[in-house]
């Protein structure tokens, strides 16, 4: 039987992302049972909301610190309801992060979570996404993101407990939980696609000013350099890589993972195109 799951986010001047978030996620486990925090009341709600909880907030400018602790408290309290409201899973991260079951086994994400023993907390292998800028184009947005990128970093940053079962609080970014610890799933990935595209990170940096396009363009973007310049391992990584984080913590964050100072490229697998993101 098919548990009641709801997914949750939020978000601030990203409808690019949002948009395919709703459409990936409700897909998955149905609009109805998407909860999303737009940061402003000035904030556009994408045309194919549909029946999403969608919630305005007024927004308060922050240090970056003070607003990722106030965004996530937000997000935790959230979950916290909405576990009192009759759910039993709660999916929670950032607009442009989706987590995926592996094509290989044909069952959706729903399915999927729901014949899982969950543990507070379960967590997908992160694959950082990026243009890899001498085989690949500007993104096409009318199209698929896998259609178009093929390339991602293995990032600890990125395998991140965004499954719980019961009320938590989720350090900043949904990167931990605090006293608990991850459990890395053999079947899921969390994909994120904020490094997709370089012309997409210049004209954000472009609303900040010319000295922010100058740097980008000097020093280039972390995951699209690693990306475009370190060579692609086949997919025998994916396994290395969901081992090691497993075992491995950093010194100074026993609740997260560790790949010891290792980077990875890894070739996308073709199958997972037929996710459709």
């Amino acid at each position: 039987m098919t548990k009641r799951i709801a997914a949750i986010t939020m978000a601030r001047n990203d409808e690019f992302f949002l948009s395919r978030w709703i459409k990936y996620y409700g897909d998955q486990i149905g609009t109805e049972n998407l909860y999303i925090y737009l940061d402003g009341t000035d904030q556009t709600i994408p045309e194919n909301a549909g029946a999403a909880h969608i919630t305005k907030l007024p927004h308060t400018d922050m240090s970056r610190a003070a607003g990722d602790k106030y965004r996530i408290n937000l997000m935790s309290d959230l979950a916290a309801k909405l576990f009192q409201d009759g759910y039993e899973i709660v999916i929670g991260c950032d607009c442009d992060e989706f987590l995926l079951v592996d094509p290989e086994l044909n069952i959706g994400l729903a399915e999927y979570l729901s014949t899982k023993k969950i543990k507070n907390t379960l967590s997908g292998l992160g694959l950082d996404v990026g243009q890899h800028l001498h085989r690949e184009k500007t993104l096409d947005p009318s199209q698929p993101f896998l259609t178009q990128r093929s390339y991602a970093l293995l990032s600890t940053r990125y395998t991140k407990p965004v499954v719980i079962n019961r009320p938590v609080r989720w350090g900043s970014g949904f990167h931990s939980i605090r006293g608990h610890n991850f459990h890395i799933d053999k079947n899921l990935y969390l994909l994120h696609f904020g490094a997709i595209d370089m012309e997409m990170l210049v004209a954000k940096a472009a609303s900040r000013g010319p000295d922010w396009v100058n740097h980008l363009r000097r020093r280039g973007n972390g995951t699209i350099n690693d990306v475009s310049t370190r060579p692609a391992h086949g997919a025998k990584w994916l396994k290395i890589a969901r081992i090691m984080q497993t075992i491995f913590r950093p010194i100074y964050a026993w609740d997260k993972p560790s790949m010891l100072g290792l980077k990875r490229i890894v070739k996308i697998p073709n199958r997972f195109i037929k996710s459709g993101i």
